[in-house]
């Protein structure tokens, strides 16, 4: 089990007006963490980051890799562009977890080109990576390939959101798909859960208070734990 804390060190993340997104997702999945060693003592809890530091997108998934995870969860928080009127951000919020994809359309390919555009914070991008973030080509170069682990990937993603809509309390905005690197680069299912919006103001307040944060991280512990009893039992 791979648990990935978006972003960390010199890389915020997305921002609210006082939180950075690095903060709270590290807090998040670092509780998410901690229930599954506590719950689910079998599972072994491997994590991309445990501090504020930089980890480089395609480090990550060479974490998963290189430790053979069977499931790769990818913690985040969302936020609507800086020039979006503060009358919208006060009405969009909620959860969203998302599948390697082909559906790059209207905010879909928004999250893709945020998520993947970390590269161009690390040296020597050029050499390391064969695509540019921002453009709308590379979507589609890795919607080409499908992920072998899709089925499972919507499983777990399906669990994720109706936990957060029946027992965590948040609005769920369902399972979405796109062209994001850090899934497209790992060799299991693995799901990016956007556990709320750091543009919204309410939902700022509430990704801070720590009863909320552990509400959120129980509910995507329940729903690995739930996928996993589901596919064990078909094996």
């Amino acid at each position: 089990m791979i648990i990935d804390a978006g972003h960390g060190g010199f890389d915020p993340g997305t921002m609210g007006k006082y939180t950075k997104e690095k903060d709270v997702v590290l807090t998040v999945a670092l509780k998410l963490g901690r229930y599954i060693n506590q719950y689910l003592p079998d599972v072994k809890v491997i994590y991309t980051r445990t501090t504020d530091e930089f980890v480089t997108l395609k480090g990550r998934p060479k974490i998963a890799n290189d430790n053979e995870g069977d499931v790769f969860i990818s913690v985040h928080a969302n936020s609507l562009p800086e020039d979006t009127s503060e009358k919208r951000k006060s009405v969009i919020y909620g959860t969203e977890t998302y599948v390697m994809g082909a559906q790059n359309t209207g905010r879909n390919l928004e999250v893709a080109k945020r998520e993947n555009s970390v590269i161009l914070l690390e040296e020597d991008y050029e050499k390391e990576y064969d695509f540019d973030p921002n453009s709308p080509e590379s979507a589609i170069l890795f919607s080409l390939t499908q992920s072998a682990f899709q089925d499972k990937s919507i499983l777990l993603a399906t669990k994720i959101e109706d936990q957060f809509k029946r027992r965590a309390g948040r609005k769920s905005l369902g399972v979405k798909q796109s062209s994001l690197y850090v899934l497209w680069s790992t060799a299991m299912p693995s799901v990016l859960v956007e556990i709320g919006f750091l543009s919204n103001p309410k939902e700022e307040k509430e990704l801070n208070d720590p009863s909320i944060q552990g509400n959120i991280a129980s509910g995507i512990f329940r729903a690995f734990r739930d996928y996993k009893n589901e596919i064990e039992s078909l094996n």
